[in-house]
């Protein structure tokens, strides 16, 4: 089934999982670090300079942001976590309503993780493969700015990260992505493809 992501639009932020939309059809998180790039991977996936707010500054991402391709059809982009000056109580707040969204939240099919291919695996990178793992979560890494290195060592980054994170099995897929270029866009949709519908 081809989906298409450029019919993308905003749908609602929402500060827990109260206030979510409707729990119904099939969506797809992507999580990671505040600076790994993943404002920049939603607006090139989705051909929209804007539908993602980018920031210089890491951290702006602190609600659940929600976005509609289709009807049934969502893209949700997760709070960032990392380098954001943020007190500490609002930090774990941010920790408290991402992880009751991932552990009850029954529409989300998969998550994407978007990790910058020249920090991969952070300890909150192992911390969310883990819970992946522990819930049984198909994760699709994106290793983001690989225009930021030879193709020689993204692709040793790429066999590091599967190496790492060999107990995930079959949950787990990789590749190297950079929104500057536009390299690795199609391999993204296609996956995202199977992801949201089930299909290959």
């Amino acid at each position: 089934m081809q989906i298409n992501y450029q019919k993308a639009q905003f749908l609602i932020s929402a500060p827990s999982i109260r206030q979510c939309p409707e729990d119904n059809g099939a969506e797809v998180a992507f999580a990671g670090r505040s600076n790994a790039g993943k404002s920049s991977a939603l607006n090139t996936l989705a051909q929209q300079n804007k539908l993602a707010r980018t920031s210089k500054t890491p951290g702006r991402t602190q609600l659940i942001n929600f976005f509609e391709i289709e009807e049934g059809l969502r893209l949700v982009d997760l709070p960032g976590y990392g380098f954001a000056k943020v007190p500490e109580r609002m930090k774990r707040e941010w920790q408290k309503n991402m992880s009751e969204y991932l552990e009850q939240r029954k529409s989300l099919k998969a998550m994407v993780l978007v990790m910058d291919i020249r920090h991969p695996l952070s300890e909150f990178d192992l911390m969310m493969c883990q819970w992946a793992l522990d819930c049984n979560m198909p994760t699709h890494i994106l290793l983001t700015k690989a225009d930021k290195l030879k193709k020689g060592p993204a692709n040793s980054t790429k066999l590091k990260v599967k190496k790492e994170l060999k107990e995930m099995g079959d949950l787990l897929t990789v590749q190297t992505f950079s929104a500057l270029k536009r390299d690795g866009v199609d391999q993204l949709r296609s996956r995202l493809n199977v992801l949201l519908t089930g299909e290959d």
